[in-house]
């Protein structure tokens, strides 16, 4: 039924976190625009199951609309960050802080 499945068993991938080779069986698909499913003329990227298990995997609504708008990796990373955080807050409302306990265990 899926002809290339048996392939992807033994094809090694890169994972883009670690960059640890694995077989294709033992990672996970990583597509940067949030849906996987829309597979036409789509290369994927892999992440390691490991790395895959440490993200955090809530929905990115905007979110790669936001990082090209503010030239992510164009800018150093203290300037990017601020620009981030604003680009947030005025889009979003202002970020919560953690309350003191949390805060404290840090």
């Amino acid at each position: 039924m899926w002809p290339w499945s048996s392939r992807n068993r033994t094809t090694t991938v890169t994972c883009l976190a670690c960059g640890d080779e694995v077989t294709r069986s033992m990672a996970r698909e990583y597509d940067k625009y949030g849906n996987r499913w829309d597979r036409e003329d789509k290369e994927f990227e892999y992440l390691c199951k490991s790395c895959d298990r440490e993200l955090c995997h809530h929905p990115r609504n905007e979110l790669e609309d936001l990082l090209v708008d503010l030239e992510a990796g164009e800018r150093d990373q203290t300037a990017f960050l601020a620009r981030y955080l604003a680009a947030v807050e005025e889009r979003y409302g202002p970020l919560e802080e953690p309350p003191e306990e949390r805060r404290e265990e840090r």
